[in-house]
């Protein structure tokens, strides 16, 4: 009797060693509109102030999700959209009384990276561009490797409680920035 039970308990391991590697994440949920981008750590914007070119340029989100503007101070940037920035830095002016009508404009210059792990041909770090897929941030690793799982990737993604999550992604899933994309080894 013993014998049997190691039997099936050593036959369910092994189909358990068979089951797909990232099978038992759950799906990336789908988004059914597009959703308004926000500012994180390591994404680099333009601010435009109007009338005053000492206090218009460059600026990184630092890691604790601020902007450093001259004259201006620390403005809260992370998880805020650009017109909620821009509104942030007019009000910031308001109150410092550098302006009494300040106009002010973000864009984002440069978006924070994604990473591209695991069964391709050159994984690291890499620019992301608005619109990016699953497929196309693989091709700029330099595409599978003969040992990836071509259908499906893990997607590690910051959520909007700050934590990160991973799912089971599709080929044409979009890509985020930040987004950690971990392509899967074949096992057979």
């Amino acid at each position: 009797m013993p014998s049997r039970r190691l039997l099936c308990l050593l036959a369910l391991t092994g189909l358990a060693a068979c089951a797909a590697p990232g099978a038992h994440l759950p799906p990336l949920p789908e988004t059914t509109a597009p959703t308004t981008y926000r500012l994180g750590p390591d994404d680099r914007v333009r601010v435009t102030v109007f009338n005053d070119p000492r206090l218009t340029g460059e600026f990184r989100v630092s890691d604790a999700g601020t902007l450093a503007l001259p004259l201006v101070g620390t403005v809260q940037a992370a998880g805020r959209t650009t017109s909620e920035v821009e509104a942030a830095i007019a009000q910031e002016m308001r109150q410092r009384g550098l302006f009494r009508d300040p106009n002010v404009a973000v864009e984002v210059t440069q978006y924070r990276p994604i990473f591209v792990l695991g069964m391709v041909e050159r994984g690291g770090q890499f620019a992301y561009q608005p619109g990016m897929t699953v497929l196309t941030a693989v091709a700029v690793a330099g595409g599978f490797n003969y040992r990836a799982i071509q259908n499906y990737v893990s997607i590690t993604r910051i959520g909007p409680d700050g934590r990160a999550q991973e799912f089971r992604a599709p080929r044409d899933a979009l890509v985020l920035p930040g987004d950690v994309i971990t392509v899967f080894e074949r096992r057979f």
